[in-house]
């Protein structure tokens, strides 16, 4: 695993032949802009949200409504998503074999080591949770609902992911960070990361501990028919982090090890 993923990228189908699809483009974004606790949104929040124009968001958002992407709720002139974007959801969810080889196996060592694991792919500068299993005191674990998001810049799973791009795409993705936490002192977030990365290219893991007493640890794995996810194991404690990596790095990366071994099986 080891300098595995270092100075690389996925190489997206037709990248750099195709001409963008603007009309499309802008649409995904009007339907990126609803978030959980954001359910229903009008034309100026979504405008706000995506940088378009409200004259733009409101011919946008008719043709969302046409398809059944949105729904409109006339009492808040607002709008909300549609249950087809559900069935989109679950049909993405049911098609991955990655997940169905996945799930056992982190349900089987979240309980051995009395731990939370958790498997994500990134979406933009954030993470977006495919999975994940929360263990408590009860015996018992719980599931985050998937499609959670938490922020690339600042987690074990988001510097991981960061550690798989190639050079140019990382400086871009860093460029727009910066940006993007300026207020949170960028220069020694920017330290954190760069020493994430190196530890993902010289033992295939990083630690980070973005949550008061969670430390988390991560690692990518990179599936030919699925691109780059990546893998975490986080435990709630008052110990040092480097306690926890000399007793969680062995589990994880055999737990990577273990699901892409499984996967090739099954392809």
């Amino acid at each position: 695993m080891p300098n595995s993923f270092a100075n690389t990228e996925r190489i997206k189908p037709g990248q750099g032949k195709a001409t963008p699809n603007r009309s499309l483009e802008r649409g995904i974004a009007v339907l990126r802009a609803f978030r959980a606790g954001s359910s229903v949104l009008g034309n100026s929040e979504i405008a706000e949200r995506t940088g378009l124009s409200r004259s733009t968001v409101s011919r946008l958002t008719q043709s969302l409504i046409e398809t059944g992407m949105l729904e409109y709720i006339p009492q808040f002139r607002a709008y909300r998503l549609g249950v087809p974007v559900l069935s989109m959801a679950h049909a993405m969810r049911d098609s991955s074999q990655v997940l169905q080889v996945a799930t056992p196996l982190m349900v089987a060592l979240a309980m051995r080591h009395k731990i939370n694991v958790g498997l994500a792919a990134a979406d933009a500068d954030e993470m977006v949770y495919l999975e994940s299993f929360r263990y408590n005191r009860r015996q018992s674990l719980r599931t985050v609902v998937s499609g959670q998001r938490i922020p690339m810049a600042l987690t074990s799973l988001g510097r991981a992911h960061l550690a798989t791009l190639a050079p140019e795409a990382f400086n871009a993705m860093m460029a727009s960070m910066a940006e993007k936490h300026r207020r949170r002192g960028w220069s020694e977030l920017r330290r954190e990361i760069e020493a994430a990365v190196s530890s993902v290219h010289e033992k295939g893991y990083c630690v980070a501990s973005w949550q008061p007493q969670v430390v988390a640890m991560a690692t990518p794995m990179r599936f030919d028919a699925y691109g780059v996810h990546v893998l975490n194991v986080s435990v709630s404690t008052q110990q040092d982090a480097g306690v926890v990596e000399g007793a969680l790095a062995q589990p994880l990366m055999e737990l990577a090890k273990a699901i892409q071994e499984r996967l090739s099986q099954a392809q």
